[in-house]
């Protein structure tokens, strides 16, 4: 099966993402965001500096070292189901995806000089940690059909299916990106044991997912999970060279201990970086790397230094 090794327009080998502003903003910022819903920030002038200043330290931070950055939109769970419990409309979901992604692509026009991929974040259509009522392939494309079609109107670059936890909801998103010609990237996440939450491992389920799309998704990654639960499933065969991210929580936590805690666990900056550091070493085809649930630019600053060491 062919499929792109690399996103065309990528200019760096090295490429830094952040995701992990949700629980920074609740947490540290003591800002609610129902549902978990960052894009609710949208609303207001104040949320909308609050986005533009995590981009903007994102974007300074590959600027200084010489690396890429992937804007990734507050679109995360932007879809009918997620945004109905904290009672979004259609016609407000569709309007707030597009500001998503005009915020990011207003941040690249400021920063010309540094090499800037958007990303419209597509997420699970239920719980990212523990699925339940879990759809066919084709459900999940019918599903995801409505956010998607929205996205491909924008200027993002490509959609990445995010917290993904079993392989027929990834195989409805890769399809419906190519229904409405946008490149898709697929991230799933990874309990403690380095499978998915729906028990398949990690291999079986990108090697699904390929079998059933033709090999369409552009990439794989793994986010929402610390190095040490997915370190040990990434082994040195044909099926890992489709993983080109590792986008880390900062907690070694399980999911249903993160969904349970009162407190952020912000775990260890410098141990972090050198874990994904010591991944990119081993396995220098994976080019992006970046924080999740409960980093901030600690992580981030500590993660870009020694992805540099990595490689120098």
């Amino acid at each position: 099966m062919e499929h792109n090794q690399v996103m065309p327009h990528m200019g760096h080998d090295l490429y830094l993402s952040y995701v992990g502003a949700e629980t920074d903003i609740i947490f540290n910022k003591g800002i609610d965001l129902p549902g978990f819903a960052s894009y609710l920030l949208l609303e207001t002038d104040k949320g909308k500096e609050i986005l533009r200043g995590y981009y903007s330290s994102l974007i300074e931070l590959a600027r200084k070292h010489g690396v890429g950055a992937i804007l990734d939109s507050a679109t995360w769970v932007a879809n009918r189901d997620r945004g109905a419990l904290i009672s979004q409309s259609s016609q407000s979901l569709e309007r707030l995806n597009i500001e998503a992604i005009d915020i990011i692509a207003q941040m690249r026009k400021q920063y010309a000089d540094v090499s800037i991929i958007l990303c419209a974040q597509v997420g699970p259509r239920g719980d990212g940690y523990a699925p339940k009522d879990l759809m066919t392939a084709q459900e999940a494309e019918s599903y995801h059909n409505e956010q998607i079609e929205t996205l491909s109107r924008t200027d993002a670059d490509f959609i990445c299916g995010s917290t993904i936890c079993y392989p027929e909801e990834a195989i409805g998103i890769v399809r419906s990106a190519g229904r409405y010609g946008k490149a898709i990237a697929i991230s799933f996440t990874v309990e403690t044991d380095g499978c998915l939450p729906t028990g398949i491992s990690l291999k079986d389920a990108i090697l699904a997912v390929d079998e059933a799309t033709d090999a369409a998704a552009i990439y794989f990654m793994v986010n929402c999970a610390h190095p040490d639960h997915f370190s040990r499933v990434l082994v040195d065969e044909p099926w890992l060279q489709r993983v080109k991210g590792l986008v880390a929580n900062a907690s070694r936590c399980s999911h249903a201990e993160l969904d349970a805690a009162e407190t952020l666990d912000d775990g260890d900056p410098v141990e972090l970086g050198v874990q994904l550091a010591d991944l990119r070493r081993k396995f220098p085809h994976i080019s992006i790397l970046g924080g999740c649930c409960g980093t901030d630019m600690r992580h981030m600053k500590n993660i870009a230094e020694q992805a540099q060491r990595a490689v120098s």
